[in-house]
């Protein structure tokens, strides 16, 4: 029987007291008013499932913001967390080092692509888009080539809300507001295939956006530092997808124009696109093998398996020597957080890295991806359903007012949401991004929970666009 005073109802009135969320319109939870979303207690978690106050059980179909990889409460990396907080909980990583942030440095740049052999640590993903831009930037100044100020980014990017990361992103409803206050990117075309004129397949789609891309760096190469894009899935900015030659084309490109290529896989990294990384997936020019190697990668939320907050950022060994000279040069990266390189996060980081090394994590993705995509099928016909797409254990649905045109619902009518509300009643976490509703659940989920995450879906779209 619950106890009343630790229950749903009495934690939400202590929280809607003091705390305020994240992306949230907080008078939504307001059950003195209009709000009509609850505020849900979690008190424990168990893999691919969340537990309220009240003994309901919520099937994770988002991996808590996209982190969570080996499911909650993961026994064997919380035995690895417990171990190290009896040993050395943080220590100042300027002028200190701890073998757990060493091994985890050896075991990123073994399976990240070739020549990423430098690693600096952060805090979350916005931070680590910030130490790349900056990075990218300082390179360059420390070449001889201040010039280099600006940046390009994709239509419909995003790369985190802090002001230098919502500076090169591209989804007005973060960067509107802020606007007065964030640099001004280059925008190049997405290679999204949702824009594909008729009869046009994913890899011309890609094609198209590359030669935009160059007649851009034609114009400011000159000017700018890097090009940063998300592998093969704008996550936040609608799960859009694209085809991977758009990475070898890109490659070549920052070559050829002597810009840097920022690779962002926080939300794509550590499987969820089919391989390790989805930088992988890019085709070799020769036909052969694949995969091209960006100047920066930044890494973070499944880096921990979805434990505890960190990032890393990897490059390459010869901007690493941008910087390295007498402290009299004035060259140094001086950039830092307090809890850089923790020692609690880098060990649960290293234990996620072991599970991809013990256990054939990879392969039973690509079942499990079939199974989603086989279940989603039935969605294709659907008279308010546009598109369904995949990438690996990433999948979504796009839901409009009008399938022939693609006309989208009136954003104030929030049918996305009404799919949330749906879910949650029936004991299912879908938090649609808009009128797009997406999956991207634990890896330790079973093809009956991919059931009935896919069933809850369907229904709660049929009851979110029946008026």
């Amino acid at each position: 029987m619950t106890n009343l005073a630790n229950g749903n109802t009495a934690l939400a009135a202590r929280d809607l007291r003091h705390v305020w969320h994240p992306c949230t319109q907080m008078h939504d939870h307001d059950p003195t008013g209009s709000g009509s979303v609850p505020m849900l207690p979690i008190v424990r978690g168990d893999g691919a499932w969340l537990v309220d106050a009240n003994g309901k059980r919520y099937l994770d179909g988002i991996s808590s913001w996209w982190t969570n990889l080996f499911g909650h409460a993961n026994p064997r990396i919380a035995a690895a967390l417990a171990e190290q907080a009896r040993t050395l909980e943080h220590v100042i990583f300027a002028g200190f080092t701890h073998e757990p942030a060493i091994a985890l440095a050896e075991e990123l740049t073994r399976v990240t692509p070739p020549g990423l052999d430098r690693v600096f640590y952060a805090d979350n993903g916005s931070a680590a888009i910030e130490v790349a831009l900056k990075m990218s930037f300082h390179y360059w100044l420390n070449q001889g080539h201040g010039e280099k100020t600006r940046f390009i980014a994709l239509t419909g990017s995003y790369h985190g809300e802090t002001l230098g990361a919502l500076s090169v992103s591209d989804v007005a409803l973060y960067r509107k507001t802020y606007a007065p206050l964030l640099l001004t990117p280059f925008l190049a075309p997405s290679a999204d295939t949702w824009q594909a004129e008729p009869g046009e397949s994913p890899e011309q789609v890609a094609m198209r956006a590359l030669a935009a891309l160059r007649v851009l760096l034609e114009q400011h190469a000159h000017e700018t530092c890097a090009v940063i894009v998300e592998p093969l899935v704008q996550c936040a900015g609608g799960m859009r997808m694209y085809h991977p030659a758009y990475l070898s084309g890109l490659r070549a490109l920052c070559d050829e124009f002597a810009v840097h290529f920022i690779a962002d896989e926080i939300a794509v990294g550590f499987g969820r696109t089919g391989t390790l990384f989805a930088c992988e997936q890019a085709p070799a020019a020769s036909g052969r093998g694949g995969g091209v190697s960006p100047d920066f990668m930044c890494l973070s939320k499944g880096l921990t398996g979805g434990f505890l907050p960190l990032s890393a950022v990897l490059t390459s060994e010869a901007i690493y020597q941008a910087f390295y000279a007498e402290y009299a040069a004035g060259k140094a990266f001086l950039h830092s957080h307090s809890y850089t390189g923790n020692p609690l996060a880098c060990r649960v980081a290293l234990e996620t890295l072991a599970i991809f090394r013990d256990e054939p994590v990879l392969e039973r993705n690509r079942h499990l991806a079939v199974h989603l995509g086989r279940r989603l099928e039935a969605l294709r016909d659907h008279p308010h359903v546009a598109d369904v797409r995949q990438t690996g254990m990433i999948a979504a649905v796009e839901l409009v007012a009008d399938k022939a045109s693609r006309r989208p619902f009136p954003a104030e009518q929030r049918r996305g949401l009404r799919v949330y509300l749906h879910g949650l009643e029936h004991g299912v976490l879908l938090r649609p991004l808009g009128d797009v509703i997406y999956f991207m659940p634990p890896y330790v989920v079973s093809a009956a929970e991919i059931d009935l995450l896919v069933d809850t879906a369907i229904a709660g779209i049929e009851r979110a666009v029946s008026h």
